[in-house]
């Protein structure tokens, strides 16, 4: 039974309601291709530059950390975009489906790491945004920090459909003037040996290629938030690429620029000012235009770490109290979010770099074990095949703790402890190294094969027919926008 009003199609005036429910098939809208826009802007703004310039900071020459970049973007996509094809065929958020592997209860353990990722990330974000606009028009960092969030939470409250716009214009504005810049880019003068190919050193080599694979797995908790409204009939495939296209070249891009912002500036290097001298080669005035349309990059990330968190706050309580996903939960939870990002940055005096390498490091140890089991369930036990009502039933076949995926959760991130490598902690293997972090290497193949040889046993066929059986009710609960009642 269908109700023909704005908030049954997920709308009310103007803002969307939905958040960790199910998109039943009347609301999914949407093309394909608005996927590529989305993903290059999300990682084309300059937070992703600062991740390019690590490899040069810590003692790399140019070629070699470009390489890094170029790698580490490659193999780190490829994880985020297989988690992006899950949102079409599901109709869920990423994170609630977490639960089949990690039950009902137990998948908060990843969603209180998510939800410290979002907070993370907008500290860093909105930091970049208040100095990117101090710099060119002045006011204070502490008055721009309070700006950019105001701004970012209003993207989020109108919600997924404004997000999508805003990052298709902003990827406009991006080709003209980066594109600009990048020419200019190739005319700087480098020190001696930047290109030097013989001049290799293992420890910011990996150091570089683990932050940057670690940074584009980092996207794997928000993707399926963004194609979640697609049909289903976009197949695997085409959302896999279109995600991983536009992800990759905007990270390898503006990483890419970050390494040689870096290389020309030497020990004077600092994001904000080296960028904007860098766009003063164009013609005096230009590095302002860049760090002003920078700011509007990270102001639209921002919005988009609100809303994923919103969706982790909302999974979260939901675990404890079901909770019915209304439009002022959301208000409420993206306001919480906010608030708590705006107090740590309008406090935070550290240095940037310092804080966002070990960030950064923090985020790859964390995700890698995740990403293995939730891809491994996905594509290799259930293929796809999964009983979206139970995911809502507290009581239901996914159990409250999932030990499979939390025994291979915590036996993936033990195996990595050894290799890890931070100004914090480094573990004996890294130590002996010579702070060479191998740890992706070991993380992903521990979960995800633990994960497999513990899965052998689940019913796939029972569930894809129980699947079959709540069909209806799902869809019909959802255009009333009412969870399913089978608790």
């Amino acid at each position: 039974m269908a109700v023909d009003t704005e908030q049954a199609r997920g709308r009310f005036a103007g803002l969307e309601v939905r958040s960790i429910d199910y998109v039943p098939l009347s609301e999914r809208h949407g093309k394909l291709w608005h996927l590529g826009p989305l993903w290059f802007m999300s990682n084309a703004q300059i937070a992703t530059l600062a991740v390019g310039v690590l490899g040069v900071t810590t003692g790399g020459n140019l070629i070699w950390s470009l390489l890094a970049v170029v790698l580490g973007t490659l193999i780190g996509t490829f994880f985020m975009a297989a988690h992006s094809a899950q949102g079409p065929q599901l109709g869920l958020p990423q994170m609630i489906q977490s639960r089949p592997q990690f039950g009902y209860v137990g998948a908060i353990l990843v969603w209180l790491f998510a939800y410290l990722q979002y907070a993370g990330f907008n500290i860093f974000n909105t930091l970049l945004a208040a100095d990117a606009m101090d710099a060119t028009v002045h006011g204070g960092t502490k008055f721009w920090i309070v700006v950019a969030t105001v701004l970012a939470v209003v993207a989020a409250v109108v919600g997924y459909d404004f997000i999508h716009r805003m990052e298709r214009g902003l990827t406009y504005g991006f080709l003209v003037l980066f594109g600009i810049l990048t020419v200019v880019i190739f005319t700087l003068d480098y020190p001696s040996g930047a290109f030097d190919l013989g001049n290799f050193d293992l420890a910011p080599f990996l150091l570089q290629f683990s932050v940057v694979a670690g940074y584009q797995i980092s996207w794997a908790i928000y993707v399926s938030d963004y194609s979640r409204y697609l049909p289903p009939d976009v197949t695997v495939s085409k959302t896999f690429w279109w995600t991983y296209g536009g992800s990759a070249l905007g990270a390898a891009w503006i990483m890419c620029i970050g390494s040689a912002v870096a290389a020309w500036a030497g020990k004077a290097f600092d994001p904000i000012p080296s960028l904007q001298d860098a766009g003063d080669q164009v013609f005096d005035g230009f590095g302002a235009i860049i760090l002003i349309f920078s700011a509007l990059g990270l102001i639209s990330v921002t919005a988009l770490n609100l809303y994923g968190g919103s969706l982790t706050a909302i999974s979260a309580s939901d675990s404890f109290r079901r909770v019915r996903p209304t439009l002022t939960v959301r208000i409420l939870t993206i306001g919480f979010t906010a608030l708590i990002s705006l107090v740590l940055a309008l406090i935070s005096t550290e240095s940037f770099l310092a804080n966002f390498e070990n960030f950064l490091l923090l985020v790859l140890y964390l995700f890698i074990p995740w990403t293995a089991v939730n891809l491994v369930d996905y594509f290799l036990v259930r293929k796809g095949h999964y009983a979206i009502a139970e995911i809502f039933n507290p009581h239901g076949i996914y159990g409250r703790w999932g030990w499979r995926g939390i025994v291979s959760y915590l036996a993936g991130f033990a195996a990595m402890t050894p290799f890890f490598s931070t100004g914090i902690y480094s573990g004996w293997v890294a130590n002996a190294a010579h702070g060479a972090d191998f740890s992706l290497f070991v993380g992903l193949p521990v979960s995800g094969i633990l994960y497999w040889v513990l899965s052998r046993n689940i019913d796939v066929a029972a569930e894809t027919a129980l699947a079959e059986q709540q069909a209806d009710l799902l869809e019909r609960e959802a255009v009333q926008h009412q969870r399913p009642d089978i608790a």
